[in-house]
């Protein structure tokens, strides 16, 4: 036995060498395939005119020869570039004529040293980009002017606008998430795209009324209070918008996911403020001319006001 032990002393020994070879092997190939990408370790767009690059060494010139930035959409075109600036550190500032997109992805190439690096945003800042555009941005109540009949005639009280809330922004995900499942998987397969306005009707309808049944049941106070704005969701038009858009971009799932989220959001957030501050505007003296909806008309459109400041935003930097 005692002669049989430095073997496998030996052969543990050989099996840890190799495998630290075979990892010293695949970071050398890694390594080998990035080429001199190494040379550039971060890149972030900084709309709308600039583009900023972590280099692991100075670069050898400033000259905006020395560098060339494409969009990844026209690679054969290059976005000429004004002005180069060496910031903190080994960081450099490009400044370009074009507007750039920080949700949009472009190709960073260096002459000297040899470098080359795609800027693409991280997928998280896109999908809470969406979330946020659609909720506040490009609200579709306050900016598109959608969804108007239900916004109106839920938005009286307070607690009836947020259940109401609430519940669109359910349908909206689970209509939107099932819209996109049967266009991708069905109707685009089967060339059946023409379809899409009735499918997503139907889904829409499917939903509704299942929520319609599951109330009547269980929460028969707040049907009543619903009435007969809980069916005009099928026909809403935020409802059919989502998954419209999606189809026509070919969303994934993330991304149908955050239009859906958002949009939801943004419309409930649309619902309290307007019964907020239609429940204050009980207590106040209303001109008899502006009773009813044309002050509900006026408050809507001081909230669009409010809203349009949001215009311009942008989430990725």
């Amino acid at each position: 036995m005692d002669s049989i032990r430095p073997g496998r002393f030996a052969s543990r020994h050989v099996t840890s060498a190799a495998l630290g070879l075979a990892f010293l092997l695949l970071f050398a190939a890694t390594a080998a395939a990035d080429g001199g990408d190494a040379v550039i370790r971060g890149a972030r767009v900084r709309a709308p005119h600039h583009l900023r690059l972590e280099l692991t060494r100075p670069a050898s010139s400033l000259d905006p020869a020395n560098f060339r930035l494409t969009d990844a959409r026209a690679p054969d075109v290059p976005i000429e570039i004004r002005s180069v600036v060496a910031e903190e550190g080994n960081a450099v500032l490009l400044e370009v004529n074009d507007r750039l997109d920080p949700s949009a992805a472009y190709r960073i190439e260096m002459l000297d040293p040899a470098a080359a690096r795609d800027v693409r945003p991280a997928p998280w800042a896109l999908l809470l980009t969406v979330v946020l555009s659609s909720a506040l941005i490009n609200n579709f109540v306050f900016t598109r002017y959608l969804g108007l009949c239900v916004f109106f005639g839920v938005s009286r009280k307070r607690d009836t606008a947020i259940s109401m809330g609430i519940t669109f922004a359910v349908v909206m995900i689970l209509s939107a998430m099932l819209s996109w499942g049967l266009f991708t998987f069905v109707m685009a397969p089967l060339k059946l795209k023409f379809l899409q306005i009735i499918v997503f009707i139907g889904v829409v309808a499917f939903l509704v009324q299942a929520l319609d049944t599951i109330l009547k049941k269980t929460h028969k106070s707040l049907h009543q209070r619903w009435g007969v704005y809980l069916m005009l969701i099928t026909t809403n038009c935020i409802i059919l918008a989502v998954p419209l858009l999606n189809a026509a971009a070919e969303s994934g799932p993330a991304e149908s996911f955050a239009l859906a989220l958002g949009s939801g959001v943004g419309f409930a957030i649309a619902l309290f403020l307007m019964s907020c501050a239609r429940e204050k505007l009980e207590l106040a003296r209303v001109p008899a001319a502006f009773q009813g909806l044309p002050i509900a008309f006026t408050l809507a459109g001081l909230f669009a006001l409010a809203f349009m400041g949001f215009s311009g935003l942008t989430f990725l930097r």
